[in-house]
């Protein structure tokens, strides 16, 4: 079986930046290997161009500039913010302000995005909301374990539901 729309397909991965040499990212094991269901827009397209059409067993390695990626760094995602905002019950979290330190916080409409501390002065923090992936070239060495067909109902939910069919996550 090879992989195509609508299919449910495990993989490892290696991700890497740059290329086969480049700093490791993340790993996937055969244990818990990337299962979900190909076509349905949760990954990157140009990850899915790169996997459509191979066989289980093949195993291959690509990579996806930035610009397919995660796009290039937004200036404007990199913001100050006065130190003030991290004054809780009237002291400062300096828990909270370490250099590197990923914090999650609330925009105006109320979505949860990650900043990541980039500078702390007396009085500013600079906080970057980039995706972390962001201005990187990725390189992926991959494995397929196994393809099958999806079911009516993962179709349906566009999701793959884990090996025996009653996994949902949320």
């Amino acid at each position: 079986m090879t992989i195509s729309k609508n299919k449910v397909v495990s993989l490892t991965y290696v991700l890497r930046l740059d290329d086969a040499e480049g700093q490791l990212v993340e790993q996937t094991t055969t244990e818990n290997p990337l299962t979900f269901l190909f076509g349905a827009g949760r990954m990157l397209p140009h990850f899915e161009a790169q996997i459509n059409g191979k066989n289980e067993g093949e195993q291959f390695a690509f990579g996806i500039p930035s610009e397919n990626a995660y796009g290039a760094v937004n200036e404007q995602a990199i913001v100050d913010m006065p130190i003030d905002a991290f004054v809780i019950d009237g002291k400062l979290a300096t828990d909270l302000l370490q250099l590197g330190k990923v914090i999650p916080m609330r925009d105006q409409q109320g979505n949860t995005l990650r900043g990541k501390i980039v500078a702390i002065t007396e009085q500013k923090v600079t906080v970057d909301f980039n995706h972390p992936m962001a201005g990187k070239n990725l390189h992926f060495t991959i494995n397929i374990l196994s393809i099958r067909e999806a079911t009516e109902s993962e179709v349906a939910h566009g999701h793959a539901h884990g090996p025996d069919g009653h996994h949902h996550h949320h």
